[in-house]
């Protein structure tokens, strides 16, 4: 290396390093609860406790011992340890916080006496082990390229006895309830297409809904939860909460909720056709545009010469899991049943299916490589010919660029790109969970209102979430699921519950929001998404879009008004037509399912009940913040003049 090369390298570092210096670094503000809710005289005796001590109960404490009797942890000095471990980094600490048991500290660990029989006979007849927390000073770590893992934040939690928690808790509640009711339920047009229909409450007529390959009563049992959840002020839009801006962007799109619009994302192009991103569906022709040797419907990728197929493992359905205290319980206190969960024959054809229901999607979610879907869109945009933004150069013809791009403004680029963000997005969610919010998992604010009777003196908010929760009659069909009156705790998709670490920000979620910003950076987001050939428009799709825009003709229909549906219980895809939320003709776009994928993931964990809608939303926008920054600073890195149009999440756009 020459001396000039060699101080241009170090000019460009200390650039990036600027750069990354120079960004707001704001603030971490948590919502307040951990330190609000306090142990009374009564409660202190009776458990040993001081006085005035924290209880914690809005805080993510899995894995530490736990009261039997209330489910709040019996030491709150634990918590304290738990913390001082977190801001130290320091392994030694974490290793004399309590895992399990109260004298679980040092080396030596052993097993709780378990409650349930799932923990005692979990492992091949005999207890199951212990399960430790992860990553917990992951947010402690620097990295040399993007912002900082402490240098982006994200707003306060719900508190609660906000509207906002109420609602979040009645949506994790109802998706719970409605784990096994196909996705092709929710897809836009089984509500209010027809004359004189209301889209807000008709389902619609059933040659309508044949068009889209469900069924009436699927569409009923969707709408019997969303009926309950508009009684809720949250969701309710004749009632005016006084809010934030972020909280009210976060309700805005989500006031009275249907079939077609509940439970799905907030961002362009989510309330466009179906529930499900085609990009979690589909496959594509062969190893190059020449090979047909399937269609896109097949749903194999290819991944050089081999193929990913998107069929996932079948999950047993109807099987919840954590329904009982004592399942519970040892969950909180660290019993490690995690891989115990059924799954349906993988030696029939039915052991793999297309996503079908959100328990199939909460499957995908459970075991996935965290950037896996991102990558499998990168690889199916590529294989289409998707264009790149058209400020990426070497998208002309070979004979006036004379040079393609490879290594960079090429496959290789975005491939290896989008797959590096995860690990810093990682990084920052980690910081956020562990050493900011500590927001307790879904499964544990359940068990809190099933507590109800024993906590509501500490928290009267807790009861008036429950009054609200049970007037709605969300709760009585809880206990009916769970099989016992009384009962509310959450019906898990998983056998362990949440991972162990606190809920907000999401994981998943953020490493969403900074992959699917590094597609929308790399290809024009503009384009259309063609993933249905126009030969498989069926007669019944035509006659409806031509009665939602009559006169017109089928060959003014283009492939970005179709989508796939999975349909025969998951065992095949299915054309449908596009509509948009009101049930005008729409044409899905690059970013419209980009950002639909992006939510898909995220919600997916609120599907398997293990976090809430806003851990989602924030969270997104917290990665495509880390996603911007590794861009602008590998701007400084090509000599090549280029620029990146980048839609954000809010409906903005930024220039690379």
């Amino acid at each position: 290396m020459n001396n000039y090369r060699r101080e241009e390298a170090l000019e460009r570092r200390r650039k990036a390093a600027q750069l990354a210096y120079d960004r707001p670094h704001l603030p971490h503000i948590d919502n307040g609860d951990e330190q609000c809710f306090r142990h009374d005289q009564k409660n202190a005796e009776r458990h040993g406790i001081a006085k005035g001590e924290p209880s914690y109960l809005m805080t993510f404490t899995k894995g530490m011992p736990h009261n039997e009797k209330t489910g709040l942890v019996n030491t709150p000095l634990n918590v304290q340890k738990f913390i001082n471990a977190i801001d130290s980094g320091d392994e030694r600490d974490f290793r004399d916080t309590p895992l399990g048991r109260e004298e679980n500290v040092g080396y030596e660990c052993k097993l709780p006496d378990w409650l349930s029989e799932k923990a005692k006979t979990g492992n091949n007849g005999r207890p199951v082990g212990l399960r430790a927390w992860e990553s917990q000073s992951a947010g402690l770590a620097f990295d040399l390229e993007g912002p900082d893992a402490q240098a982006v934040t994200m707003p306060p939690a719900p508190r609660l006895g906000s509207e906002e928690l109420e609602g979040e808790m009645a949506e994790v509640y109802t998706q719970a309830l409605l784990r096994d009711v196909p996705f092709h339920a929710y897809t836009n047009g089984v509500m209010g297409c027809g004359k004189g229909l209301d889209i807000k409450k008709d389902i619609s007529p059933d040659y309508v809904i044949d068009a889209f390959d469900t069924k009436p009563a699927y569409v009923k049992q969707v709408q019997e939860f969303t009926a309950k959840l508009q009684k809720l002020d949250w969701f309710n839009e004749k009632v005016t909460l006084k809010l934030n801006e972020q909280e009210e962007i976060r309700r805005c799109d989500r006031l009275c909720p249907t079939p077609t619009t509940a439970y799905r994302g907030i961002t362009p192009g989510d309330d466009i056709g179906p529930y499900l991103s085609q990009f979690l569906l589909v496959g594509n022709t062969g190893v190059n545009g020449n090979d047909a040797e399937r269609r896109t419907r097949d749903g194999l990728i290819t991944y050089g010469a081999i193929s990913i197929d998107q069929r996932v493992r079948t999950a047993t359905p109807g099987q919840n899991y954590m329904q009982t205290w004592e399942e519970w319980l040892d969950v909180q206190n660290a019993a490690n049943v995690g891989a115990l969960e059924t799954y349906l024959p993988g030696n029939t054809p039915q052991g793999r299916r297309f996503i079908y229901t959100p328990r199939d999607l909460a499957t995908y979610v459970h075991y996935d490589a965290l950037y896996e879907a991102y990558l499998n869109a990168c690889l199916i945009l590529l294989s289409n010919g998707t264009p790149f933004d058209p400020g990426i150069p070497f998208q002309g013809n070979d004979k006036v660029d004379h040079q393609q791009g490879f290594a960079h403004f090429g496959g290789p680029h975005i491939l290896s790109l989008v797959t590096e963000v995860a690990t810093r997005a990682l990084k920052a969610v980690r910081f956020q969970k562990y050493n900011v919010h500590r927001r307790l998992r879904p499964e544990a604010l359940a068990a809190r209102l099933f507590k109800v009777d024993e906590l509501q003196h500490m928290a009267p908010d807790l009861r008036e979430m429950f009054d609200n929760l049970a007037e709605c009659k969300i709760l009585d069909a809880v206990a009916d699921e769970n099989g016992k009156a009384g009962n509310y705790l959450l019906p898990m998709a998983f056998c362990e519950g949440s991972p162990m670490h606190p809920a907000y920000g999401a994981g998943h979620a953020t490493v969403a929001g900074a992959c699917v910003t590094i597609l929308k950076a790399f290809f024009d987001h503009k384009s259309l998404l063609e993933v249905v050939p126009k030969d498989e428009l069926r007669k019944e799709d035509f006659n409806i879009l031509e009665k939602v825009k009559p006169g017109l003709t089928e060959d003014k229909v283009h492939s970005s008004n179709l989508a796939y549906v999975s349909v025969d219980q998951g065992q095949s895809l299915s054309v449908v037509p596009v509509l948009d939320s009101e049930n005008k003709i729409a044409k899905l776009t690059v970013e419209g399912e980009l950002n639909k994928l992006c939510s898909n993931i995220s919600i997916g964990r609120d599907w398997a009940g293990v976090h809430y809608f806003t851990d989602y939303y924030e969270s997104i926008l917290m990665g495509e913040e880390i996603a911007l920054g590794i861009l602008e600073e590998q701007k400084l890195l090509f000599g090549e003049n280029f620029s990146m149009t980048v839609p954000l999440f809010n409906g903005d756009t930024k220039r690379i």
